[in-house]
């Protein structure tokens, strides 16, 4: 790939996803995009987790320290 053709590619990016973001010296590049509808439900099905363990598991001292 030649530097022309990358710089074509970056443009291209560019104009579907809104401006690039350059991090060391052009070795991490980031754009704002959407997040993956399987990530949003990782994210949910933890929130739902963690409600019923703080609910399901809460209370007392601790292990080993309720008489």
């Amino acid at each position: 790939m030649t530097a022309r053709d990358e710089a074509q590619e970056l443009e291209e990016r560019e104009r579907t996803h809104g401006p690039i973001e350059e991090y060391a010296r052009g070795e991490i590049r980031a754009y704002h995009g959407i997040v993956n509808t399987w990530l949003l439900a990782v994210y949910a099905i933890l929130a739902v987790w963690g409600i019923y363990y703080l609910f399901k598991y809460w209370g007392g001292l601790g292990p080993g320290l309720a008489r």
